[in-house]
């Protein structure tokens, strides 16, 4: 088996975000910051996930944990909440890494990693919760109240990287499964509008909890192989 990259999202470039790197790294991970550093930070629809995926593939990684900051859509998974999702929907996606027939694909998360992720995880404390729906938006704006009740009929939580990275990641031969971070609730699941100060706020207190799950788990997961 070869080598595990940790793919790390906006929880990371926070406050504690450095933390959650040095943990990954420790444990022979490789290490990519989707949305680059702090002070050159790329919009999630702006990203190239086939420049951040294909150094890997090259490097004899072939499993990828994707941890992602979302919002939840139900009123069931608060700020706080693990959730390794089994499924997507993300109908306006174009991603793909081919411009012939081979971007036909039927992308999925890899159901094997995703069982070992999150029978390390609880192992190491913390029990994700197993399964769920994660709606890709197309982003960069918070979604409006219409829209939200419009996936919460089908999902469970929402972002806006998840899926194109899915995609991409399986076109390149690389198993990959995502855990979710609930930083907010969606926009008319709470009292007030979601707000930036407020988002950074819990993906802070969050951040401690990414850290040390991911020093629970990697030694788990055969960070280097195995």
């Amino acid at each position: 088996m070869g080598r595990l990259a940790v793919i790390l999202g906006s929880s990371a470039l926070g406050p504690g975000g450095e933390q959650i790197a040095v943990a990954a790294a420790e444990h022979g991970a490789a290490i990519v910051q989707r949305h680059a550093a702090a002070d050159a930070y790329v919009l999630p629809h702006q990203i190239d996930h086939e420049a951040n995926l294909r150094p890997l593939a090259e490097q004899g990684v072939d499993r990828v944990l994707a941890i992602s900051s979302v919002g939840s859509l139900k009123p069931e998974l608060p700020v706080g909440t693990l959730v390794c999702p089994d499924d997507f929907i993300a109908l306006h996606l174009d991603h793909s890494i081919y411009d012939d027939a081979r971007a036909h694909s039927a992308p999925s998360f890899d159901q094997e990693l995703r069982e070992e992720v999150i029978g390390a995880w609880a192992a190491g404390g913390q029990q994700p919760v197993d399964g769920g729906v994660y709606w890709q938006a197309i982003g960069p704006r918070f979604e409006t109240p219409a829209e939200i009740r419009l996936m919460a009929a089908h999902a469970d939580v929402v972002g806006m990287t998840v899926g194109a990275e899915c995609v991409v990641a399986g076109e390149l031969g690389l198993s990959y499964a995502a855990l979710c971070m609930v930083d907010n609730l969606a926009n008319g699941l709470g009292p007030d509008k979601p707000s930036i100060a407020e988002l950074e706020r819990d993906r802070a207190a969050n951040a401690a909890l990414l850290r040390d799950g991911l020093e629970a788990v990697l030694p788990r997961l055969g960070a280097v192989g195995r």
